[in-house]
């Protein structure tokens, strides 16, 4: 069995449900775009992707546009949806068990690092982590593939196999394997299992009991 040293969470749908606060921003910034969807749950799909690629991917925006719903998403989400956000419950239990155990935490998310800080340390859950990985502002860095490599870079004297990626959606898992990583695909966010099964995940948790487990012991079966 892998003998993991540092582990990567995804935040939105892994650490966070982050619901309210990013579908109402994206209601708003579609709103301002021209566009009125009433039913925010049509919105989950924005949660875990890069802004500019959901834009685009569900609304057709070209690259000009995009940028325009994101600043408008930003207007609204920096002072209110940021904060229309809850844990998962047992998550501190989760992160204090594992700084117990002596893993080196880190936060890998596209949501930019200025947000995602501003989150962990809204939750108190800051000193859990060594390090906090996001996109910038401008758009840049924001694929989990590039957060994960430049998380390898700066721990360069650790093996890959020291390794594991924690996420709720296939962009966690893919960015894992293309960075040749293992990944543990979460169940409780906003990924189907379909979603996460057709990635290939090394394991499947269906809970946050079920990653403790992972990591007590390291006995889960495989996916």
């Amino acid at each position: 069995m892998p003998k993991y040293k540092i582990i990567l969470f995804d935040l939105d749908g892994t650490l966070s449900d982050p619901k309210i606060g990013i579908t109402k921003s994206v209601q708003y910034a579609l709103k301002r775009m021209g566009i009125n969807e009433p039913d925010i749950d049509k919105l989950e799909c924005f949660i875990g992707p890069p802004l500019q690629v959901s834009f685009t991917e569900y609304y057709n925006f070209d690259q000009t546009s995009s940028k325009t719903a994101i600043d408008f998403y930003r207007e609204r989400f920096k002072d209110k949806g940021i904060f229309e956000n809850e844990l998962y419950r047992g998550i501190p239990e989760l992160l204090n068990s594992l700084k117990e155990q002596q893993y080196t935490l880190v936060v890998a998310t596209s949501k930019p690092t200025v947000y995602a800080e501003q989150i962990l340390k809204y939750f108190k859950i800051d000193q859990y982590f060594d390090l906090v990985v996001g996109s910038h502002l401008d758009g840049t860095r924001s694929s989990k593939t590039e957060i994960i490599n430049f998380i390898l870079d700066r721990f360069h004297d650790h093996k890959k196999d020291h390794f594991v990626m924690i996420g709720d959606r296939e962009h966690d898992l893919i960015g894992a394997h293309n960075a040749g990583i293992d990944s543990i695909g979460v169940q409780y966010g906003f990924g189907s299992y379909d979603e996460l099964q057709s990635c290939k995940p090394t394991y499947l948790a269906k809970s946050i009991e079920d990653i403790k487990t992972i990591f007590s012991s390291e006995k889960l079966e495989k996916v």
